[in-house]
């Protein structure tokens, strides 16, 4: 019943094939969408969603877990299942990976998840950008340039933040196809570049 739901909401027929696009992944992170939304658990299957990438990043064993092609079905469910009682994860999203594992797509799971990230976002209206700074920035000094940014530009701003020491001195901004360079990197290569003109 539960798989049927999913695959239902996928909206493809489920092969064995091993190709596995960018709109594949769309099509099962819209799945989840669809279904956290009509049992309005969108905000707590994202939180969970963003837990599980995180986990992706910070752990080997895990990230090789996912990878690796050789792991037996039946042990990878009971070592995920084992992995969502101990975070408390709800049943929907439960299902969702064990679905997930019995169609052989687990693998994918990093993508698929992102593109949920991606879907919720952009449903609630939001702005993707970019901030990389040369000095590690505070979590009160993100906060602010995000309250800047979504004032200018008068939409709800998704800020992505990195620290970049090769940056040398001040933060590049890039929200869509606009970039804000306010680096000494970039100042040098400006100065450097008139002088190779001169």
């Amino acid at each position: 019943m539960v798989l049927n739901n999913f695959q239902q909401h996928v909206g493809i027929k489920l092969s064995t094939n091993t190709e596995f696009s960018i709109t594949s992944a769309e099509r099962y992170s819209l799945a989840l969408y669809e279904l956290s939304e009509e049992n309005n658990l969108l905000s707590q299957i994202e939180d969970q969603s963003l837990c599980i990438i995180n986990l992706i990043s910070q752990s080997d064993d895990f990230f090789n877990l996912i990878k690796d092609p050789t792991t037996d079905k039946e042990d990878l469910l009971k070592i995920i299942n084992k992995i969502m009682e101990n975070y408390k994860f709800h049943t929907l999203f439960k299902n969702f990976l064990n679905f997930l594992i019995q169609k052989r797509r687990f693998f994918y799971l990093e993508r698929i998840l992102k593109s949920f990230i991606e879907i919720c976002s952009k449903k609630r209206g939001e702005i993707k950008a970019e901030l990389r700074s040369a000095k590690n920035l505070s979590s009160d000094e993100i906060t602010k340039i995000t309250e800047e940014l979504t004032q200018n530009f008068s939409s709800k701003i998704k800020l992505n933040y990195k620290h970049d020491e090769s940056l040398i001195g001040g933060l590049i901004i890039q929200i869509g196809s606009t970039m804000f360079d306010t680096s000494i990197k970039n100042k040098l290569l400006q100065i450097e570049n008139r002088m190779l003109e001169a």
